[in-house]
């Protein structure tokens, strides 16, 4: 029930809890929640990087491959993470939700990302590990590459994807094929 709200826009969790729980939820109690929580549990732990990703974000880098992030969290928790991770200065740009009218799983974030790179979404690879990325990636026009973490991807998401790999460093040979 959880991994249904990774990567979903703040308005559709909103939406998404109340329907579970209730019209007298208090979204905006339980989001702040969630970021103290988070918060914590960043600072006892830090952020673990997903195998590769430095592998990946250097030769991006060295082969002057466009990078962005497309994120469904707002660009303050965006750029903190990417600082606490030590991924500042990887990335071209970081698109966040909060510049759209709506998140993931709508297009908006990708369209954006796509038109301040200047890329043709046909031309874009988005790189996602939930199934609202893939479906936000997807409708947007973009090659989705999955790297999954918490869930495999279904019979139904599998058919939006151009690629499944099982690490970020896989993605050298997608960029190349594509």
């Amino acid at each position: 029930m959880t991994l249904d709200l990774r990567s979903l826009g703040r308005p559709y969790v909103a939406q998404t809890l109340k329907e579970w729980f209730g019209n007298d939820l208090d979204f905006e109690e339980v989001y702040a929640y969630c970021h103290v929580l988070t918060d914590k549990i960043m600072a006892k732990r830090g952020i673990q990087l997903k195998p590769g990703a430095l592998e990946i974000l250097t030769w991006l880098r060295e082969e002057h491959i466009t990078a962005a992030i497309a994120t469904s969290n707002g660009i303050t928790h965006a750029t903190d993470k990417l600082k606490r991770a030590g991924l500042e200065g990887y990335f071209d740009r970081v698109i966040c939700a909060d510049m759209v009218e709506f998140g993931k799983p709508s297009p908006d974030t990708y369209a954006y990302a796509c038109r301040e790179l200047g890329l043709s979404p046909d031309r874009a690879f988005a790189v996602e590990d939930s199934p609202n990325g893939v479906r936000s990636a997807y409708g947007a026009g973009c090659k989705v590459i999955m790297v999954p973490d918490l869930s495999e991807p279904d019979d139904e998401l599998k058919k939006l994807l151009y690629a499944r790999v099982d690490t970020l460093a896989d993605i050298k040979e997608m960029v190349y094929k594509g």
